[in-house]
């Protein structure tokens, strides 16, 4: 998605991302309240989204959006001057946070599902309001020094 050290992003891809996100987490969460199986879409979520962010090209979520809606035209693009970097860091965070959430289904069943849904109210305010809380952890974790953050970033879509 980058094509320069700006590089550009579409952000329709990252909104069907999110979608796929809080809808995926809902389903296991509602659907284990009449079918305790259910819950096993919380690790594969983890999976999926741990996959596309080392391998943007098995991303699920994008791939249906860059495959599907976009030549469909179901959804139009929507192409920004913007980083792939922290979106990238963003979803990788989410899937550490499904990762830890899954393991902690059986023990605590409570605290694993709490887990996977603040990925979940994470990904809609990234949805809804165009704030990408990942991105900003990126951008401090930069600054910090922690990581080799791009400058720039601003954790906003």
């Amino acid at each position: 998605m980058a094509t320069s050290a700006r590089g550009v992003v579409d952000h329709s891809a990252l909104k069907v991302n999110q979608t796929g996100i809080v809808a995926t987490v809902l389903v296991a969460f509602i659907g284990s309240a009449f079918f305790k199986p259910a819950l096993v879409l919380i690790p594969l979520l983890a999976v999926v989204l741990l996959l596309g962010t080392f391998a943007p090209q098995l991303a699920l979520f994008k791939q249906l959006y860059f495959k599907v809606l976009k030549p469909r035209g179901i959804v139009r693009p929507r192409v920004v001057q913007d980083r792939p970097e922290p979106h990238n860091f963003a979803q990788g965070l989410g899937g550490v946070f499904l990762l830890v959430s899954s393991a902690l289904l059986l023990p605590l069943p409570v605290v694993g599902m709490a887990l996977a849904l603040l990925v979940a109210v994470l990904a809609f305010i990234n949805l809804a309001f165009g704030y990408c809380v990942g991105c900003q952890i990126y951008f401090q974790l930069g600054r910090a020094g922690f990581i080799k953050a791009t400058p720039g970033t601003t954790g906003t879509v």
